[in-house]
């Protein structure tokens, strides 16, 4: 079924990169979403009022509060969509974070209220209803969901869409508080007990916890994310691959809403080539980096060293002691200044993010000991600096 959805309804489906592309994907999404949350809605509702189920109405009102994200998501990509203006050089893709922002918002203020009815609800019960063909309804809605879900999931994962991912989870948590709401009726058959508000307490904080996860979703790219770790050896690889890029470093990714980024990268060339030839090369690689990993890449270029030998050895000799160090260091822009009776050595040291800034102020000066210790001569000036790639999860 998604499939066919796709085929039929996103010309080009194939070509993700491309912002119409990216923007039909999401305009299909919020379109087929808006279509199920409002038949739950309807359904749902009418099944809470015949049962007066607190739990029931807060789950129909949890899908009318996700046809509103949907519409909310539409305006958004659709918005998204505008091109670059003077006023907004790098377009309007930001904007699919802050509709994403406003629905989880929407999602956290429905999860409150319906929490306030259910705690009225355990200080006066009322009677259940319980009727077979409403739990096959609800059964139906959770079929519903679930289907919901992976199409999100699926749209999500061709375009890289943080946004659908949100979506997704939202839905598995609706699949879950019906689910927890079908069991409440249950077991109200069979025992006589009505938990209906303890079960509508759980609905709604489930909820409230879905609402968080999106803001935090959308919030990370808001505020300015860490460079995910396939995008880092992705963009490192495609540099690297050139000939007359000897290595790169201090790769900083800028997001500007999905499918809209700009990097800066320093890449490393010999230092006894022609610079007019290492440009074209820079040149070259900065166009077709547009072109095929759609990123504009601006990059800076590093003369090094890569036939001195006495240069090489020493850098050698530094990298050895920063791996005995702190393995989880590097350095670059390595230079080496002879000078009568001292040697000054000119580097960046990379620290992880995680590292505080005591511990990044102290790595230095260790190191500078260490290098010392192999020869009384060597005077370091090191620049400690962050990198910026995120932590791969366990």
């Amino acid at each position: 079924m998604t499939e066919f959805l796709i085929r039929h309804f996103i010309k080009d489906y194939k070509d993700v990169e491309k912002i119409s592309v990216r923007t039909a994907y999401g305009v299909l999404a919020s379109i087929v979403g808006i279509f199920c949350n409002v038949f739950l809605f309807v359904v749902k509702f009418a099944v809470g009022f015949v049962l007066r189920s607190v739990s029931v109405t807060a789950d129909a009102f949890n899908n009318l509060s996700d046809a509103g994200s949907s519409i909310i998501s539409f305006v958004g990509v659709k918005m998204a969509e505008k091109p670059a203006d003077r006023d907004h050089p790098f377009g309007h893709g930001r904007i699919e974070y802050i509709a994403a922002l406003v629905v989880s918002f929407l999602v956290l203020e429905v999860g409150f209220t319906f929490l306030k009815d259910s705690i009225g609800k355990i200080r006066t019960p009322e009677d259940l209803n319980f009727q077979t063909v409403s739990v096959v309804i609800l059964l139906l809605s959770i079929a519903v969901k679930l289907w919901l879900g992976l199409f999100n999931r699926k749209l999500g994962e061709k375009i890289n869409s943080k946004v659908m991912m949100a979506v997704f989870t939202d839905s598995m948590g609706d699949v879950i508080t019906t689910g927890a709401t079908i069991l409440s009726l249950i077991f109200f058959r069979i025992t006589g007990i009505n938990i209906d508000g303890v079960v509508g307490v759980g609905v709604a904080l489930v909820v409230m916890w879905a609402g968080v996860g999106i803001a935090k979703d959308t919030l990370e790219p808001l505020i300015g994310e860490a460079i995910d770790p396939e995008v880092y050896r992705e963009i490192k690889h495609f540099v690297e691959s050139y000939d007359g890029i000897e290595g790169t470093h201090d790769l900083i990714v800028h997001n500007y809403g999905p499918g809209r980024s700009m990097a800066s990268i320093h890449a490393e060339v010999p230092n006894d080539v022609d610079i007019e030839q290492s440009h074209e090369i820079i040149d070259r690689v900065e166009r077709e980096a547009a072109k095929q990993l759609g990123i504009f890449l601006v990059i800076h270029m590093d003369p090094v060293e890569m036939k001195d030998q006495r240069v090489l050895r020493i850098r050698d000799k530094a990298v050895r002691l920063l791996h005995d160090l702190d393995p989880a260091c590097s350095i670059h822009d390595f230079r080496v200044v002879h000078g009568e009776h001292q040697i000054n050595l000119i580097f960046d040291m990379v620290i992880p993010i995680e590292y505080s800034e005591e511990k990044k102020k102290e790595l230095p000066v260790r190191l500078a000991e260490r290098l010392k210790g192999a020869d009384s001569r060597y005077e370091c000036v090191i620049t400690a600096e962050y990198d910026y790639v995120a932590k791969k999860e366990e």
